[in-house]
């Protein structure tokens, strides 16, 4: 799980985390990916690209531009890596041992997926429109969501069911079942307006669906007609982000929230910047007089009441 402190990892299932590679990984990790055999996994941070094999991280070799990295994707052909770095696209045919950039005249991507079978086709949304490349990310051409003009926020390829592709625009979810080539809206809008889409989890039949918004998490159990914000042991008002599905068992569903919203986490990696440098030299100085304040504050307390304990007759000396 990349955050805005580096890399951590877990080894049952999410129930406690330790970091990883903490003198090599430094900084917000914004894109994190296992090979589908599960025996390479890549993390684009603030400095570079690192690969874990064998347990052993290493620097990848990338040209400029790849970092700070948004996505990671394994393509169909083995060694075969796709990298979405600041807004273009990088890929490596190793494993990602190296990374070069694909040669496209596209640009502004924010987001990327991937449909492996029946022959490899990648999604990808960019200044709020849907993409679409059958080539290995040379070539592009926009694809019509039918049924909305409105700004893609995001696109999922679901791993769940073949062929499946997920979009959200203007509060609505759209699904294609033939690899993008048609689409179908789904359920009702979401209960509040101008609500982001980060992530997108249906089971089998599309009955239950679980998405991710920078409002929390909204769940559906009949296909989207109604919709209900995820409270009770989950965080309420937290943006979430990420939303990752168990290899292993597609029901298990990770998610991860955070206290600064993404934007901000964002903006401060191309700034190359750090999280602190959100706060202004003044509200420092503030900071510093409150508890200079307190301290003195306390030190004239408990003057006072040595004082008032001395005026009591027979106090103890």
């Amino acid at each position: 799980m990349g955050s805005d402190s580096g890399l951590l990892a877990s080894v049952n299932g999410g129930r406690s985390w330790t970091q990883e590679a903490p003198t090599l990984i430094r900084g917000a990790a914004f894109a994190v990916a296992f090979s589908p055999d599960g025996g390479i996994a890549l993390c684009a941070a603030p400095d570079g690209i690192y690969r874990n094999a064998d347990r052993i991280w290493r620097r990848s070799d990338a040209p400029m531009g790849v970092t700070p990295g948004r996505g990671i994707v394994f393509g169909e052909a083995p060694g075969r890596v796709y990298l979405l770095g600041r807004d273009r696209l990088f890929s490596s045919n190793d494993g990602g041992t190296h990374f070069a950039r694909v040669p496209s005249d596209a640009d502004g991507l924010e987001t990327l997926a991937i449909l492996r079978g029946p022959s490899e086709t990648l999604f990808a949304v960019a200044h709020g429109s849907l993409l679409v490349s059958r080539d290995g990310g040379q070539g592009w051409r926009e694809r019509q969501v039918t049924g909305t003009a409105a700004t893609v926020d995001t696109v999922i390829a679901d791993p769940a069911v073949a062929g499946r592709v997920w979009v959200a625009a203007a509060n609505q979810l759209h699904v294609s079942s033939d690899g993008g080539v048609s689409w179908q809206a789904i359920g009702n809008l979401l209960p509040e307006s101008r609500t982001v889409v980060r992530g997108i989890a249906a089971d089998p039949a599309a009955t239950t669906l679980v998405v991710t918004t920078h409002r929390g998490t909204y769940r559906s159990t009949d296909a989207g007609a109604r919709w209900a914000l995820e409270e009770g042991n989950l965080p309420v008002h937290l943006e979430a982000g990420p939303l990752a599905r168990d290899p292993g068992d597609p029901r298990i569903l990770y998610v991860v929230y955070s206290l600064i919203p993404y934007p901000e986490v964002w903006r401060s990696a191309l700034d190359g910047s750090n999280l602190l440098a959100r706060v202004d030299p003044m509200s420092l100085i503030g900071g510093l007089a409150l508890l200079l304040l307190l301290l003195l504050s306390g030190m004239l307390l408990v003057a006072l009441l040595v004082r008032r304990r001395r005026d009591i007759p027979g106090a103890a000396q």
